[in-house]
């Protein structure tokens, strides 16, 4: 769907995934706008090749304009008045590089958690046996090898296979998140406009392709600035597609 600068529609046309890029190369450059998804990325980044405006606008400002049942029509016409406000906040295009380095922090999150989960569901099940281990990560990393060993006769067979397997899942999980953890510290070191974030900090650009909404002040044009913000709205940023 498509409007003009008066805001009167002039374009209503479903077009096939496969067959986007030919169909909008037959259309005048103008600014397209998308809701923000898992591709907003790559299609935007081949719009701005084929010299298109895009804009990627996170959902929860494409609702206010959708009138009616939500469906594909409503909402493409949501997303196209949406686009021509010129002071709504987009979501800022990220690269290909910069999109790896989420995965890899996405990456090390999962694994991350599920060796917290493998770990707890040792303990657990230890417990269970009448084993306990005192709290903490490296007490139970340091008994775990004595509970399979000198007290295998307490538990059963299959108990025993079961815990051996869980802490071969839990060693494997270690190495993994120390790899992941190294390949990110290398992008952090050789990348020239990367940087360690830690705790609840936003990281904030303060040259001209900043993040449309982030105010950087009056930083200079070739620096980087760590903000901390508070967990709830650094949650929203990240929910909105904003980081």
């Amino acid at each position: 769907m498509g409007f003009d600068l008066s805001g009167q529609r002039v374009l209503l046309k479903q077009i096939k995934r496969l067959a986007q890029v030919a169909t909008l190369e037959k259309l005048p450059r103008c600014i397209v706008g998308m809701e923000a998804c898992l591709s907003a990325h790559f299609v935007s980044r081949t719009l701005r090749a084929m010299g298109f405006e895009p804009r990627i606008i996170p959902a929860i400002y494409v609702k206010p304009f959708n009138k009616g049942q939500k469906n594909d029509y409503n909402n493409a016409e949501a997303v196209a008045e949406a686009a021509l406000r010129p002071n709504l906040q987009t979501v800022w295009e990220k690269s290909q590089d910069q999109l790896d380095l989420q995965v890899l922090h996405r990456v090390r999150s999962r694994l991350v958690s599920r060796r917290k989960a493998t770990i707890n569901q040792i303990r657990a099940f230890s417990f269970e046996q009448g084993i306990t281990v005192r709290k903490g990560l490296r007490a139970l990393k340091n008994s775990i090898e004595t509970i399979v060993e000198e007290r295998k006769d307490e538990i059963s067979p299959r108990m025993w296979s079961i815990l051996i397997g869980l802490y071969v899942d839990w060693m494997w999980m270690d190495d993994r998140v120390e790899k992941v953890s190294a390949e990110i510290e290398e992008v952090s070191r050789t990348e020239e406009n990367c940087v360690n974030v830690m705790g609840s900090v936003a990281l904030v650009w303060s040259w001209p392709s900043a993040p449309s909404g982030i105010r950087t002040g009056q930083l200079p044009r070739t620096s980087l600035q760590r903000i901390p913000l508070r967990p709830r709205r650094l949650a929203r940023y990240l929910r909105n597609g904003f980081f």
